[in-house]
């Protein structure tokens, strides 16, 4: 293809006197009034050649600039579906790619212009087949991904395809800009300031490192402020006389090597200090010593990324040109090619033809009718539903429902939702006096409305397609079954019933048929208006409003304008308060704050008001300039925002995030990725770009997409594009890692559901039970289906052999495999196994939710000086229901602790705890500091359980290491979702604070010892750190709303949050009211004690082995 596409040049072409080209000359047709400025002189190179010679045939063609790319290649005589229209533009081939696009429009005719070129030039080409190699290499990323994006069959149009070429050129762009040696070192670093706790470890600005060379080892002394380059440089001046003792080549230097992380794939490398790397951070805050491997650096060549066929498209496919360039007025009607929607000032309408299903629900009394709206992320525009029928396998309306809503005022991302809904058909006395159901073949609302009604059926359409064309003609969608409660995908509905996908399972799906108006050419959606031009009515009330909005605020209105502003996001906004915002939106502009306020009271129905918004957008320079406020970048990126421009804004905050806190809030990115309109997006390349830079987000992003792949088909191709668009530039080496990982996870399920099939009714692990499991695992690891792998849940540990012996099932309903692995680093310096969990049927997404706030709970301690000593363990979700956890080292549950000294009554025993907690810190300074650590980490755990309302706490999922870390385990009720016993609530207690933890501050009843009043305060600094980021947590779990969590379906869930963090209330108060709480709890833990006694007497194993040694 290279060697066809010589011809295509930004110079112009040299022509050798030898072989005349061929040009032949084309005039456009053109209106009467069209300008020369709307033509464009174009010489299209042919995929022919002049007779009797080698040179190109071409075509020499006036190009009007309102034709689309289609009636261009109709204009050279060529078919359009089977030729490409290439150009070069600064050395790279670009494809003129969506062929309903505007010519004018096109990146080309802007980039000649720049060159001041006269004469374009394009060459077409034959449509390219893909190679056998290329074929290949596509089924082998389907297999990662899970899903095969090359299947078009479930669609109903091409914006899968479009977005796979879209997301060539941000893939290129980040290819050509990285780094390969940062890339394939990828170090792990922060900016934040290295806090004071942390500080204070070091001696005089230095620390030691002890440097590894094979067996041997030298310990030296560096600033904390060093980079690795100079590190090495003060090692090799060390050792520059025992380079031969070393193993060191003579002839070598500080630049052939890097150093490594001794047992992690971790580098120290780049311009950065050693204070800012998060692995000697973690090192300065256990108090461990720093160990890193000499070695040579990676190559680079392993992250080569596989060459392409295809040719990038045009920077501006998709996009509109502006209502002037589109407009039908004072042009000539014969010579219109396209037409701007805002010409169209009819009221939308849509004809409901019928809908047909394979198969009938049982009930014969219903009647049906189909309800549909139009929706602006989750505003309302219109609605309308048409009469209702006998629910048969067919039902026919053939009827015109026109909404309350011009075509000219419907938004970008505006989304058809149609749904089907049934009823009983209501009974009516006959003449007799008995009842009959009425015949409601042509009956009227008035009936309907006292009938109760049920969703069976939705489906969505977008009204403007991804190339921002009006959609026209027929349609057959296939609907989505609404979920009955019981069923699993209940919980996620919020989240699905956004989906523009149509259901894949098209023989038992409802289908609907629909018609939409049919015009007789391209109905675009212009992307804006000249204002300069602009003499409509249209710009008047745009200029008029924008007069009105830059008023200056009354003060008597001022203290109520802080007040919306200042709520939180939960706080509903009332129809005065939008009022309010809009009247002064320029002062709104001010604010960042005001924004996501100020944006929910737009009427997104109304094209003036969204332009107007538009251009306050634009001109504002308060956004780029405010300070990262990630909770208000966030929160413009959930369900309610669907603007484009809007999105692109809250994006663009981001970019400003450093790489450690992407992966922070990655979790919540991913799952706003389902509230874009369309699959290619601002989001979407960010992610992407992030993604291709870094090879840990990477790794995250590939789990939790392909997760979400395997549980969500609503957003399937939406996530699959994304994802081979970050697998086709993230290297061999990755793939190949991904490669192992994806393999051990099937092989890992497939045992478990071989052990779970063969005892599922046994709770009892017994020693046939765990031969039988190491015997499969035998036959697996002497295949060879367990190769060293990186672990999904940290990507810095590679996990080796499993030890066979070490491996068992544990005692739960699901039967999860505990597993023992080989460190395969050879640098390693840890005895310890990698200690896995595999689970298969439990969905671990809530756990990696509240794990994850935990990690964002301690950055904003970490803000405050505080670290409460959180254990938010490895937990990751792989696929539909399975998963890994993190085995603790060292670590127990508070019962293996209670029943191991006098069985079940030890949860009456105040000094079990203490007394081992003395047999494990046999030194009196150890022991010492395991009160210490115990002390912050059950003041970090009572909070952070407290605010987030977990619940089923027992002395099963409360854990404490050998160090005396107190940790939580098992996420399964949350947000006050508490369970109950014969309707009885089994919390009795904000948090978990019994007599033995009491026992071990050195405090018993209402005593109070030094080491409890530092408890006290702890927690309260710990819990009004947390009231200053109200706003992030609870966008944070907004978002998280559409994942599918049972324990997370509905506002009302989240309102927990608002509650347990005093909102609305002075410090005094919160200070007060949480000092409230740790007295309930110590009044009450008797009462606990009770509760965990009764866990251990009847043997409710939820977690005796869960992470136990």
């Amino acid at each position: 293809m290279d060697g066809q596409q010589t011809q295509v040049s930004d110079e112009e072409p040299k022509v050798l006197r030898e072989e005349p080209r061929r040009r032949r000359r084309k005039k456009a047709i053109t209106s009467s009034s069209g300008s020369s400025m709307d033509q464009t002189s174009v010489e299209f190179i042919l995929p022919t050649v002049v007779r009797g010679g080698s040179s190109p045939d071409s075509l020499l063609l006036e190009v009007a600039g309102n034709w689309t790319v289609e009636q261009v290649k109709a204009q050279v005589g060529i078919s359009p579906d089977h030729c490409i229209l290439l150009y070069q533009k600064k050395g790279n081939v670009c494809e003129i790619y969506d062929k309903h696009q505007v010519f004018q429009t096109l990146d080309c005719i802007r980039y000649w212009k720049a060159l001041k070129k006269e004469v374009g030039r394009i060459q077409l080409l034959p449509l390219p087949q893909p190679s056998d190699e290329s074929l290949q290499y596509q089924r082998y990323l389907n297999y990662l991904i899970a899903y095969d994006v090359t299947d078009v069959s479930n669609v109903h149009d091409d914006e899968l395809e479009f977005t796979r070429r879209k997301l060539l050129t941000p893939r290129r762009i980040e290819l050509s800009d990285r780094d390969p040696k940062l890339y394939s070192m990828d170090p792990w670093v922060t900016r934040k300031v290295l806090p004071e706790r942390l500080l204070n470890k070091v001696s005089n600005g230095n620390i030691l490192l002890v440097i590894h060379i094979g067996t041997a080892s030298q310990t030296i002394k560096v600033s904390i402020g060093d980079t690795p380059a100079q590190v090495l440089l003060s090692f090799f001046a060390k050792t520059a006389s025992k380079k031969a003792l070393l193993g060191i080549p003579e002839d070598t230097c500080e630049a052939d090597f890097v150093l490594r992380v001794c047992g992690r794939e971790e580098y120290l490398y780049g311009d950065t200090p050693l204070q800012d790397f998060n692995w000697v951070r973690q090192c300065l805050k256990n108090g461990e010593e720093i160990h890193l491997a000499l070695e040579d650096a990676p190559d680079p060549d392993l992250d080569l990324v596989q060459k392409e066929n295809w040719a990038q498209v045009d920077d501006c496919t998709g996009v509109a040109g502006t209502h002037e360039q589109l407009t039908i007025d004072e042009k000539d009607h014969e010579r219109v090619f396209t037409i701007s929607m805002w010409d169209c000032n009819r009221k939308f309408r849509v004809k409901v033809l019928g809908i047909d299903i394979p198969s009938l629900p049982k009930a014969p009394e219903l009647i049906v009718f189909i309800e549909a709206s139009i929706f602006h992320g989750q505003q309302l525009l219109a609605q309308e539903r048409t009469s209702s029928k006998n629910f048969n396998e067919e039902v026919l309306w053939n009827c015109w429902l026109e909404f309350n809503i011009k075509i000219r005022d419907l938004p970008k991302g505006a989304r058809l939702n149609l749904q089907v809904i049934c009823g009983k058909r209501p009974l009516t006395p006959t003449s007799k006096g008995t009842l009959s159901y009425q015949d409601t073949a042509a009956s009227t609302g008035s009936h309907e409305g006292k009938t109760k009604s049920r969703l069976l059926y939705y489906v969505n359409l977008l009204l403007i397609d991804h190339r921002s064309l009006l959609r026209q003609g027929e349609f057959i969608l296939h609907m989505w079954k609404m979920p009955e409660k019981s069923e699993e995908s209940s919980s996620s509905i919020n989240a699905d019933k956004l989906t523009s996908a149509t259901n894949p399972d098209k023989a038992s799906a409802m289908a609907i048929a629909i018609l939409l108006d049919k015009y007789c050419y391209p109905v675009v959606l212009p992307k804006s208006r000249d204002v300069c031009r602009d003499g409509g009515g249209g710009g008047e009330e745009a200029a008029e409003g924008g007069e009105r909005g830059q008023r200056e605020m009354p003060n008597h209105l001022k203290k109520q304008f802080a007040a919306i502003v200042n709520t939180d996001p939960l706080h509903p906004l009332s129809p005065e308060d939008k009022e309010l915002l809009w009247h002064f939106r320029t002062e709104c502009m001010r604010d960042p704050r005001a924004y996501p306020k100020l944006l929910a009271s737009v009427r997104w129905g109304k094209q003036e008001d969204v332009l107007a918004t538009h251009r306050l957008l634009e001109r504002s320079s308060a956004w780029d300039s405010s300070g990262l406020d990630v909770g208000l970048a966030m929160q413009m990126l959930d369900c309610h925002y669907s603007d484009a421009q809007v999105r692109s804004m809250a994006v663009r905050k981001l970019e400003t995030l450093e790489d450690d806190d992407v992966l922070r809030y990655l979790l919540q990115l991913v799952q706003a990725v389902k509230f874009e309109p369309y699959h290619d997006s601002a989001l979407v390349r960010f992610l992407l770009k992030k993604a291709l830079r870094s090879k840990r987000i990477g790794h995250f992003l590939f789990w939790f997409l392909r997760s979400e792949i395997a549980q969500s088909m609503h957003y399937q191709q939406r996530y699959a594009v994304l994802l081979e668009a970050f697998l086709r530039g993230c290297g061999e080496e990755m793939l190949q890692d991904f490669r192992k990982q994806v393999e051990m996870t099937e092989a890992l399920q497939k045992v478990t559901r071989e052990m779970k099939a063969m005892y599922a009714d046994k709770y009892d692990i017994t020693a046939q039970v765990v031969f039988q499991l190491r015997q499969k695992l035998e036959t697996l690891q002497s295949a060879g289906s367990l190769k060293s792998f990186r672990v999904p849940y940290d990507p810095g540990l590679r996990a080796g052999a499993l030890l066979i012996e070490q491996c068992k099932v544990m005692a739960s309903k699901k039967k999860p495999l505990w597993l023992q692995f080989k460190r395969a680093d050879p640098t390693t310096l840890s005895k310890d196994p990698i200690g896995i969990i595999f689970k298969d049927g439990d969905d671990l997404r809530q756990d990696m939710l509240i794990l994850q706030i935990l990690l964002i709970m301690e950055s904003i301690w970490e803000t405050e000086s505080l670290d409460l000593c959180l254990l938010p363990y490895g937990c990751i979700s792989t696929g539909n229901r399975i998963g890994m956890i993190e085995i603790v080292k060292d670590a127990t549950t508070i019962a293996n602790i209670q029943q191991s000294v006098v069985g079940s009554t030890g949860a009456f025993k105040d000094e079990i705890l203490y007394q081992w907690l003395r047999d494990k810190c046999v030194c009196e300074d150890k022991f010492q500091q395991a009160v210490e650590k115990f002390l912050y980490s059950c003041g970090g755990y009572c909070v952070a359980t407290y605010v987030l309302g977990i619940g089923d706490r027992h002395n099963d999922n409360i854990m404490i290491t050998e160090s005396g870390n107190l940790f939580h385990i098992d996420f399964g009720h949350i947000l006050g979702n508490y369970k109950s016993f014969m309707g009885i609530s089994k919390e009795w207690v904000p948090f978990v604070l019994t007599p033995d933890f009491l026992y071990v501050m050195g405090t018993s009843g209402k005593k109070s010892s030094p080491h409890f009043l530092k408890f006290q305060d702890v927690c309260v600094k710990a819990y009004l750190a947390l009231r200053h980021h109200t706003n992030l947590l609870i966008i944070l779990f907004s978002m998280m709303l559409m994942t599918g969590m049972p324990q997370l379906t509905s506002k009302e869930d989240i309102e927990y949050i608002r509650e347990a963090l005093t909102v609305g209330r002075s410090e005094e108060e919160a200070q007060r009211h949480l000092l409230d709480q740790i007295e309930i709890c110590r009044e009450k833990g008797w009462m606990v004690q009770i509760n965990w006694f009764v866990h251990l007497v009847l043997g409710i194993k939820q977690g005796v082995e869960k992470h136990s040694t």
